[in-house]
C-alpha cells in the first residue's frame, strides 16, 4: 500500500490537482470538509463582441433606382350644372269625336200639324204595325186625320256606313232641322209633334225630360215633345200625361169654329 506521501508524488506526477477517494484509504490524511462541498459553477465574463476588420466587411451591392416616369393624369371633370330643359308647351286637348247616333225618323203630315215620328223598328210603318195604330189613336184624339199624310223618305242616321264624313250629334241635329225647315218652307204647320227622344233631341234640342212640354224652337216654330210610340205601349200610364198635356195645347190646331 502507498503511504501519502508516496501517494501526493504520484498525484502531482499526474498533474491531478484535486481528488477524492471512493472508499477510505488507509494511511491517508484526513479528508477536508471544503473539498468535499460541489464546486460553484463560475460564468464566464460576456465578451465584447470584436468588430470585423475593415477588410473582411463584403459591400453589399445596391440596386440601381428605377427611374420615375410621371405620367399625366387627366384632369378630373367638373360636372356641368344640369340645365332646365325648357317646359313643353301644353297639347291641345284632343277631341274625341262622338259615335254617331243611330236612328229612324219619318214625317208625317195630319191636317194642320207635322209629326216627325221615330221607328220603332227602323222600318216604314205597316197599316197593322201595333205603333202605328197607337199614332192613329193619337191623332184622333187631338182631332186630326187619323191618316197621316208620309212626306218623304225615312230620315236614318248615320248617313253613311263607311266615310271621313262627320256624322256625329251635332252633324245630325243640323240635318234633321234642315229636312223639317225644308217642308216647313213648303207648307207651314200650326205644331210639330216631336214623338219619340231621337226627335226631340235632334229637331227640338230637348231631351227626355221634357216630354210633354210645348217649346219654341229656333226656325221650326212650336213644337210638343212625347214619349216615343213604344215606350207608351210598354209604359201605358204615361199616356195620362200624354192626354193631360194634349188638352191644353189641343187649341193650337183645331179650328176655330169648332
Amino acid at each position: 500500500m502507498l503511504i501519502e506521501s508516496s501517494r501526493r508524488a504520484y498525484l502531482a506526477a499526474m498533474q491531478v490537482v484535486q481528488w477524492l477517494p471512493r472508499t477510505e484509504l488507509p494511511f491517508a490524511a484526513p479528508s477536508r470538509p471544503e473539498l468535499l462541498a460541489p464546486p460553484t459553477p463560475v460564468e464566464p465574463p460576456p465578451q465584447a463582441a470584436s468588430p470585423a476588420p475593415a477588410s473582411a466587411a463584403v459591400p453589399v451591392a445596391r440596386a440601381p433606382e428605377r427611374l420615375k416616369i410621371e405620367v399625366p393624369r387627366p384632369t378630373p371633370k367638373v360636372a356641368a350644372k344640369p340645365v332646365p330643359e325648357p317646359e313643353a308647351a301644353p297639347l291641345a286637348p284632343k277631341v274625341v269625336q262622338a259615335p254617331p247616333p243611330r236612328f229612324a225618323l219619318q214625317l208625317l203630315r195630319a191636317g194642320s200639324c207635322l209629326v216627325l215620328v221615330e221607328l220603332p223598328t227602323g222600318e216604314p210603318f205597316q197599316s197593322r204595325d201595333p205603333a202605328y195604330l197607337l199614332l192613329k189613336d193619337m191623332l184622333r184624339a187631338a182631332g186630326l186625320p187619323d191618316a197621316p199624310q208620309i212626306i218623304g223618305e225615312p230620315v236614318r242616321w248615320p248617313l253613311l256606313v263607311r266615310g271621313n264624313l262627320d256624322q256625329g250629334p251635332e252633324a245630325a241635329r243640323d240635318f234633321v232641322q234642315g229636312f223639317v225647315l225644308a217642308r216647313l218652307e213648303e207648307a207651314p204647320c200650326a205644331c210639330l209633334w216631336l214623338v219619340g227622344l231621337p226627335a226631340v233631341r235632334f229637331a227640338g234640342e230637348a231631351n227626355a225630360e221634357d216630354y210633354n212640354r210645348d217649346l219654341q224652337v229656333e226656325g221650326l216654330g212650336d213644337a210638343w215633345c212625347l214619349p216615343g210610340l213604344e215606350l207608351l205601349m210598354d209604359e201605358p200610364q204615361r199616356k195620362a200625361d200624354v192626354w193631360k198635356a194634349m188638352r191644353r195645347l189641343m187649341a193650337r190646331w183645331k179650328p176655330k169654329n169648332d
